[in-house]
């Protein structure tokens, strides 16, 4: 008998089929961020990174081009099993001649990337880039009191619409567009309405752009506090979940950008109730929105876990979101992505009827089989699935190969 046929055996003594978890995950998508491979720089501009974000480390081998990075992104996808797709910011638009600037970025700048996608049958989720340019003024951008500054970034906002949607069309995959701004201040505010009424009428505008709505889910994504921005953010948590709902847009919740106390896990269940779809942003934050690496941590359990349980795997956006310069880029994408997904095998392997012993006041039992569970045979579960989607189980070998045959060679 094989190593997976007795985890298989395992696991049915507590009214789990492994098969059944494994075919479920194959289906699950998860959305790779671009912006791992170059340290968020992107093509458009060379504005230093701003908006309250920062990249530490400098590991050799960095992207610097469109196809550096495709080739990085080829790399990075053949050792990661399952569903992807392509998450891209604004600011890797690839612009042949002038700059026309993000305020009149048009498809023609995202052709390359929509072939890319196409030749590897992926979609592409898009991202508005409010940040490392010379319009932010003063960290303010959609709230800024000055029209000029507002102004220039709604169109930004409805150029993205109009790009997502010609993404969607293109692909065949419906697009993920999500909001996010740095706008806020390092001290203590006068006036903490006015930003976000500017704000909000700035949503308005970008979002009377005409769009069907069944290719291009808007998102708007919330954030506690940035470099530079401590004391006040312009799009709050209660700010960005309220106009969501009001707008019947959708959610979305980055688990880094909240209260180190606060736990987007428990979140979720009440945003389903309430909203149709979510999404997340998956990151791993050290004590603030630090973009660690994605690691089998438990958070990142417990928000596959709500997803699983609230059976809402085809209601809920997955993308990962985070950034190391630290360490080989491509093992930071592949160890992130890989860890969402063990996340969500762990998740599936759970039995449906744990609720039960919550409900029937039987805490006792409930501790003991959550506690067994987490010494069950998870890993030949998991190398089952690696190998069913013919990835191997260990990487670094390879990728050291890839850095040294092609990133070193990076000036």
């Amino acid at each position: 008998m094989s190593r997976y046929e007795e985890a298989k055996a395992i696991y049915a003594k507590y009214g789990v089929n492994a098969d059944d978890a494994v075919r479920k995950l194959k289906d699950v998508t998860i959305s790779v961020h671009c912006w791992q491979g170059d340290d968020v720089t992107g093509f458009d501009s060379r504005e230093a990174l701003s908006g309250g974000i920062q990249t530490t480390g400098n590991y050799p081998g960095k992207a610097r081009t469109p196809e550096e990075l495709m080739a990085d992104i080829d790399k990075t996808f053949s050792l990661i099993p399952g569903k992807k797709k392509l998450n891209l910011h604004a600011s890797y638009a690839i612009i042949d001649g002038d700059n026309p600037g993000r305020d009149r970025i048009e498809p023609k700048h995202f052709e390359k990337w929509v072939q890319f996608a196409k030749e590897r049958n992926i979609g592409i989720d898009f991202n508005p880039t409010f940040f490392s340019h010379p319009m932010v003024k003063d960290n303010l951008t959609l709230s800024s009191p000055d029209e000029s500054v507002r102004k220039y970034w709604i169109e930004h906002g409805k150029a993205c619409i109009r790009i997502s949607e010609y993404f969607a069309r293109e692909t065949g995959y419906p697009c993920v567009m999500n909001i996010w701004i740095p706008d806020g201040y390092k001290d203590i505010p006068a006036d903490r309405l006015g930003p976000r009424k500017r704000f909000r009428d700035s949503l308005d505008e970008i979002l009377s752009v005409d769009y069907d709505k069944s290719k291009v889910y808007v998102t708007l994504e919330s954030k506690v506090f940035g470099i530079g921005l401590e004391s006040y953010t312009v799009g709050s948590a209660e700010f960005c979940l309220s106009y969501s709902i009001s707008k019947g847009i959708t959610p979305l919740m980055d688990n880094g950008h909240y209260h180190p106390t606060e736990l987007v896990s428990d979140k979720i269940s009440s945003l389903l109730l309430f909203n149709d779809k979510i999404a997340l942003h998956v990151t791993r934050p050290v004590r603030w929105d630090s973009d660690h690496v994605i690691l089998f941590d438990d958070e990142t359990r417990e928000i596959a876990k709500e997803i699983v349980r609230n059976d809402a795997l085809d209601r809920v956006f997955i993308a990962t979101d985070y950034f190391d310069a630290s360490i080989n880029r491509i093992s930071a994408w592949v160890t992130g992505v890989r860890s969402v997904q063990k996340a969500l095998l762990f998740a599936l392997l759970q039995p449906s009827d744990l609720g039960k012993l919550q409900d029937g006041a039987d805490f006792t039992s409930l501790m003991v089989m959550q506690e067994e569970l987490k010494t069950a045979p998870f890993g030949d579960i998991w190398q089952e699935y690696l190998s069913e989607q013919n990835v191997p189980e260990s990487y670094i070998d390879e990728i050291k190969k890839y850095e040294n045959e092609v990133m070193v060679k990076r000036a």
